[in-house]
């Protein structure tokens, strides 16, 4: 029997490689015999550095940079095993968790540490990015980003601006000449699952922007700022990227990518899903496990059991769901080529209990088990 698994991470509990590890004894208990590819996997957000290192080969790389409030902190990118392809999520140079919540104010935050991040990797002979946006503290349209990779943007006395949302207003023009030579030959991949454009009722101020600490008159200045900034760098692009889906997203960044690094905006699960090579392991395979912290409306929008699920209809596999919690409308995922669903808990408890680490492993082994032998008794 061949069983391929692909999890995303239980956030708060477990990484997608150690679900996948509980999950790979349960089935051994079983079928002490089966071929089972464990491939650690991610949607783009929280987790899909460390899910892609370990699903591709690689390491980790950490390195001193500017925070979102401009203190220094350390933040990772990885980096994979082709020595060319690095994976860097937004959020480790400018999440929100790295702002106190009393500090959170995107008129001051920055991108700038991203820039540093991508500086860096390039230096070290990277071409090719993999970029998960999500869970930003800022809304400076990653003008922080490019100004670490060498872009100026000026005011009208031709001094260039500060760090933070606040700064965009008083854009005027921007000075190209200092960019690093070396971006012209990388390719930008941006996992991104928001449509939001730049600005406006839907865009990154206005839907995102009180969650980073932003008043109601702190979101107009945001707001009114993104249209600066973009009316400039459509002047200097020759691109309308206010309208491009996903501009708004992680306060602006998505638009810079777009517009001054000829990035692709495309689907987080989509992008992690092609890089691990999913559809060639699903090859001969008898029998998918897939799974994340909770099951619920939001997973057939492009989560992990989604997206592994799609590939696996393809071929007619059987795809089983495995969560630690199941939210009644997850029953829309019988329609989405998920073949059936199982909470891991098996009762009641505290959530500080649910969440334990090791108690989680052990109800998802102990799942896949028991999922197992029913598969077994029906097959005799």
């Amino acid at each position: 029997m061949k069983v391929v698994i692909a999890i995303d991470s239980f956030k708060g509990s477990i990484t997608s490689a150690e679900g996948s590890e509980a999950i790979a004894d349960g089935i051994r208990r079983v079928y002490p015999d089966a071929e089972i590819v464990s491939l650690p996997v991610a949607d783009g957000g929280e987790g899909t550095v460390d899910a892609l290192v370990a699903a591709c080969g690689g390491r980790i790389v950490s390195l001193p940079i500017t925070g979102p409030l401009g203190q220094p902190v350390t933040a990772s990118y990885g980096l994979l095993g082709d020595g060319r392809t690095a994976v860097l999520e937004v959020a480790a140079a400018c999440g929100l968790p790295l702002v106190p919540p009393e500090a959170r104010n995107p008129l001051r935050t920055t991108t700038f540490g991203v820039g540093e991040l991508i500086a860096s990797a390039v230096r070290h002979g990277v071409r090719d990015f993999i970029i998960g946006l999500g869970g930003s503290a800022t809304n400076d349209a990653g003008t922080g980003m490019l100004q670490a990779l060498g872009y100026r943007f000026l005011d009208s006395a031709g001094q260039e601006v500060a760090h933070g949302g606040a700064a965009l207003s008083g854009i005027r023009t921007l000075d190209a000449a200092g960019a690093m030579p070396e971006l012209k030959d990388c390719r930008f991949r941006i996992a991104c699952d928001v449509d939001n454009p730049l600005y406006g009722p839907e865009g990154a101020a206005y839907v995102f922007g009180p969650q980073k600490g932003a008043s109601p008159k702190d979101v107009r200045l945001l707001d009114q700022g993104l249209q600066q900034w973009a009316s400039v760098a459509s002047a200097v692009t020759g691109l309308e990227l206010a309208a491009v889906p996903g501009a708004g997203a992680a306060g602006g960044l998505g638009a810079a990518f777009v517009g001054f690094l000829g990035g692709t905006l495309q689907s987080g699960i989509g992008l992690a899903l092609e890089l691990i090579g999913l559809e060639r392991h699903l090859e001969g395979a008898h029998l998918v496990l897939t799974g994340e912290g909770r099951l619920d409306g939001q997973t057939s929008r492009g989560k992990v059991p989604y997206g592994v699920a799609q590939l696996a209809r393809q071929q007619g596999i059987p795809v089983i769901a495995l969560a630690g919690s199941v939210d009644l409308a997850a029953e829309a995922l019988n329609d989405h080529g998920i073949t059936a669903y199982f909470p891991i808990i098996s009762g009641p408890m505290a959530l500080e209990q649910a969440m334990d680490p090791e108690r989680t492993k052990s109800r998802l082994r102990t799942t896949a088990e028991q999922l197992l032998r029913l598969l077994q008794a029906v097959q005799r």
